[in-house]
């Protein structure tokens, strides 16, 4: 008999292999077997048509209500267009070769599964030329193959559709045979889960929806303890190394910098920086996570702990992911430090300290005058891009490694600060993100990090209005936007205008629509249009640092009235006087970005006002993402929303790596308990066998559901 880690070819032969290796990347039992299906069809029941979105490839159980053949208009031969229903919303199919064959097959009455990619036609959803299979036309043992009534829908793609795939299934389970299950005898007792052989077999043929439930509880759990066994050995290992201790001084930099704060802390601040304070203090690395909204003072949080470290006589870096970011954190560090940063200059304080600023993109004299005072500890703290953990940085004695906006880095930039520590120890690492994360999403994607977070808002922030701007549906309300940048600038004030992309590069539309709006674009269609009487500027990652620096100063001296630009203003730009931003195609952009974005404004003594234009249509899920944006300024139930609408497995997927994953049934929001569950027991496996060579079926587990660059520490078992 087969077993999961068999080829697939000697099963089902090259005809059938070869073409799921070529569009799902499909090689093996196990890989196909854990394709499962992304819905399921009562053959009594229709699929909802309701949701479907540009660009998605989707299949969908439907009947046919007309069907029509007309003369094109522009060229010779005809077109079939056909109607289908849910039973409660129709979608269009428009066929343009061999239409009167289709015409025959395709009558009103005749239900099937209809397969193709969604597009737009005169601002309506259209399936064009989909692939077909009519139920009625399978044969009597094609459709008794499907079990009972229940008819899988799978995951698909062009040239594989949902069909195929479930013929190919069903000729492996009728040939495979699951002896060896993963998941140690007594977690199953345990917990009541069904074997792997038997969920595998319901998954893909379920006799009744309640055997569908007990198929997914055991397939969830495999994927819960995948993921929390990597965690739970990336923990152990982190606290078996050793890290430099750095416990208060009394009466250093940091007690002088605390006497000369011009605000006072917030409770949020105070309580999560002696957490941190205690966790530096330890022989072993501090792995935390800050997470915080927008503007909750966590860059004040940072700096207390980098200036313990000074004080223990150690070095801090902090990680930003752009170089307006690296640059606006390093202004602010030293704002913030006044003379207690000016180490040998004029001026400076007793015990000052110097902060320096590495970036890709400086002069070969500045950067090598930061290299050199990163690594003689002429500067206590260093700031940069992804520079800073290049091999050719060495810093005097790193102590802390700062990483701001930690969803823009993956694991191994973390991991590449780690191993920056001086005689075989390792830096303590404090990772802070603005974006609010669900407990379930930080124990799947940080869950080796101890997590802290700020609610807690500093006094004075002002509040935001988020309104959604339809432009193709209300073009009015777009020129209204720019009027109301203007009126802003009329009374003084600035704003922002954010675009996806620069424009001197290709556009990346894939053939969906228009391409979307670029910055050069952008800003030269407002200066010789709706704004020309105002001072405009571009802002992109493409230009030189110097031209990026010097922007930015003249925005916040109020020298540009108007600042265009993409992402790079994300996060840590700080321009009190601007007050309204207006974010082209916003259906491009991820909620947490979003978020983050409209962060900009607000930020004085005057309102914001954040504007999301869009063309997408009333009723896509993407405009119920804007209209989540619009209603909440919470970004902790921004976070959950966002979880509500998205793929779950583009979260877990990509969060670490950058790669897909396997995680495909573990739901972030419905599971908690299971992911608690599984994080407990996987914490106590590693605890006993931390190379996991005593469970190696778990060890497999991890290598077949998480990325194998991900679980490279089983290689050694």
């Amino acid at each position: 008999m087969a077993t999961l880690r068999d080829d697939l070819k000697s099963l089902i032969g090259a005809r059938s292999a070869n073409p799921l290796a070529e569009k799902l990347g499909i090689t093996t039992v196990g890989q196909l077997l854990r394709h499962y299906p992304r819905r399921y069809s009562d053959r009594g029941a229709l699929t909802e048509i309701a949701g479907l979105e540009q660009g998605e490839h989707v299949t969908v159980m439907a009947q046919v209500v007309n069907a029509n053949v007309r003369s094109m208009r522009n060229r010779r031969g005809s077109i079939l267009e056909v109607t289908i229903t849910d039973g409660s919303k129709q979608l269009r199919c428009a066929f343009f070769n061999r239409a009167k064959w289709h015409a025959e097959r395709l009558r009103p009455g005749k239900t099937g599964l209809f397969a193709g990619k969604v597009s737009e036609y005169r601002r309506t959803l259209q399936l064009a030329h989909p692939e077909y299979e009519l139920l009625d036309e399978m044969g009597a043992s094609a459709v008794d193959e499907f079990v009972s009534e229940i008819i899988p829908v799978y995951p698909a793609t062009e040239g594989m559709q949902s069909w195929v795939i479930a013929r190919c299934v069903r000729q492996v389970l009728d040939l495979v045979e699951i002896e060896d299950d993963p998941m140690p005898p007594e977690l199953l007792a345990a917990h009541g889960l069904a074997s792997l052989d038997s969920a595998l077999r319901m998954i893909h043929r379920p006799p009744d929806f309640d055997s569908l439930d007990v198929a997914r509880r055991r397939l969830k759990w495999d994927e819960a303890m995948a993921i929390q066994l990597i965690f739970a050995e990336r923990r152990k290992s982190a606290v078996s190394r050793p890290a430099p201790a750095c416990p208060p001084v009394a009466g250093g930099l940091l007690d002088a910098f605390d006497a000369r704060l011009p605000f006072t802390l917030t409770d949020g601040q105070r309580e999560v920086g002696e957490d941190i304070a205690a966790d530096i203090a330890q022989p072993h690395p501090m792995n935390r996570l800050l997470q915080g909204e927008v503007g909750s003072g966590k860059t004040v949080v940072a700096l207390r702990a980098m200036l313990q470290v000074i004080d223990a006589g150690k070095q801090a870096a902090m990680l930003a992911p752009t170089e307006v970011l690296a640059a606006q954190h390093a202004r602010s560090l030293r704002e913030l430090l006044g003379d207690l940063g000016c180490a040998g200059e004029l001026g400076a304080a007793e015990h000052a300290t110097r902060v320096a600023l590495l970036t890709g993109s400086m002069t070969a004299k500045q950067r090598k005058q930061a290299l050199l005072d990163a690594a003689s500890g002429a500067a206590g703290i260093i700031v940069g891009t992804h520079a800073l953990i290049q091999d050719t940085v060495s810093f005097a004695d790193l102590g802390l490694a700062v990483v701001d906006e930690q969803h823009r880095f993956g694991v191994e930039q973390r991991d590449a600060l780690r191993s920056r520590g001086a005689e075989d120890t390792s830096p303590h690492v404090l990772v802070m993100t603005a974006t609010p994360i669900p407990r379930t999403v930080a124990m799947t994607v940080y869950g080796d990090l101890e997590i802290s977070a700020l609610r807690e808002l500093p006094a004075g922030r002002s509040p935001i209005t988020t309104s959604v701007v339809p432009a193709a549906e209300k073009p009015a309300w777009l020129e209204r936007a720019w009027q109301r940048i203007a009126e802003e600038v009329g009374k003084g004030h600035q704003a922002y205008v954010v675009c996806p992309r620069i424009g001197d590069e290709p556009p990346a539309n894939n053939g969906e629509g228009r391409p979307a709006i670029s910055v050069l674009d952008m800003a030269a269609e407002l200066a010789h249009g709706p704004l020309s009487e105002l001072r405009v500027g571009v802002l992109h990652g493409r230009l030189p640092a110097d031209e990026k620096d010097a922007l930015m100063r003249g925005f916040a001296a109020g020298k540009v009235d108007v600042l265009v630009a993409t992402t790079v203003i994300e996060v840590g730009v700080n321009v009190p006087n601007a007050t309204v931003m207006v974010i082209m195609d916003a259906e491009r952009f991820g909620l947490s970005q979003l978020h983050q974005l409209r962060g900009r404004v607000g930020r004085g003594d005057v309102p914001g006002l954040c504007l999301l234009v869009t063309d997408a249509l009333d009723g896509t899920v993407a405009r119920e993402r804007l209209a989540a944006v619009e209603s909440t300024l919470d970004g902790f139930e921004l976070s959950r929303k966002d979880l509500e609408l998205r793929r779950e497995g583009d979260i877990l997927g990509a969060a670490q790596s950058g790669k897909r994953s396997g995680l495909k049934l573990l739901s972030l929001l419905r599971d908690e308990d299971m992911i608690a569950d599984a994080r407990e027991a996987a914490l106590g496996i590693v605890a006993d066998d931390p190379a996991l060579g005593n469970h190696l079926g778990l060890a497999h587990l991890v290598t077949d559901l998480v990325d194998p660059d991900r679980a490279e520490f089983l290689e050694k078992s």
